[in-house]
């Protein structure tokens, strides 16, 4: 089996899509669709036909370029069962727990609301690599807008509990400003000093910061701590419920 070949770009004015290639069937898999046009400029550029979208949820600056894509390229869309209903726009529906094949490979649906009640993470199994829409960034969380903290917190277990080596890609560079807030919340976290200037760096000469890793989120990422001593500590929180740490944590980055 050939490695994936995984291109990222960016859509909107934060958003990242992304495009899976699979050099063996020739299949390629846009992840999200943010918008058309810079999708389908990638795709010619490299000669790949897209046969299939992956929707991790239903906000609109995840799905705008879908119908565009279906109708230039016949692509079979695959979203979470929760919001078919409301977009209408899945030729196939799963659910946590599933798994499907897709280019002769096994990917894993995880159900992960918070950020909405239909989000998804897709973990293409063979390969050690998840897509996390908007329910883990690095260095961050999506803001709770549906679900409740509780939600969120378990949805990020969920991913914390990949393999370390899993690479994950997310739906925004939203990278630095979490970097500054992560630093403000756990001041004494070397390895998260480190990886704060390794941003800046990056994001200063225009370079994206994704994709990332689980154990580097582990080591750096505040939102996946919430149940780590020293980080209920440098919140003033030691002893208290994780959740309550996650909801008091994701409570500071929104008024940041």
């Amino acid at each position: 089996m050939a490695a994936l070949e995984i291109v990222q770009f960016p859509a909107r004015s934060d958003n990242y899509a992304v495009l899976v290639h699979d050099p063996d069937s020739g299949a390629t898999a846009a992840i999200d669709a943010p918008e058309a046009d810079p999708i389908i400029e990638a795709l010619q550029a490299r000669g790949w036909v897209l046969t299939d979208i992956f929707v991790t949820h239903k906000h609109f600056d995840h799905i705008e370029g879908v119908p565009a894509l279906r109708e230039t390229f016949s692509a079979r869309t695959i979203g979470p069962r929760k919001s078919a209903a409301a977009t209408g726009l899945y030729d196939k529906t799963v659910e946590d727990g599933e798994t499907f094949k897709w280019a002769g490979r096994t990917i894993q649906v995880l159900e992960t609301p918070g950020h909405t009640l239909d989000h998804l993470a897709y973990y293409f199994t063979e390969d050690g690599v998840a897509f996390a829409g908007d329910t883990l960034f690095a260095l961050g969380c999506g803001r709770v807008f549906e679900g409740t903290a509780e939600q969120m917190w378990n949805s990020l277990q969920k991913l914390r509990a990949l393999p370390d080596e899993t690479v994950v890609y997310c739906g925004h560079e939203y990278t630095l400003a979490n970097a500054e807030f992560a630093v403000s919340v756990d001041p004494d976290n070397e390895k998260l000093a480190e990886r704060k200037k390794e941003v800046e760096g990056l994001r200063q000469d225009g370079h994206a910061t994704l994709p990332t890793t689980i154990a580097l989120e582990k080591a750096t990422n505040p939102f996946l701590r919430a149940d780590d001593p020293a980080f209920q500590q440098a919140l003033g929180m030691e002893g208290e419920e994780p959740v309550a740490v996650f909801a008091e944590t994701r409570k500071r980055k929104d008024n940041f």
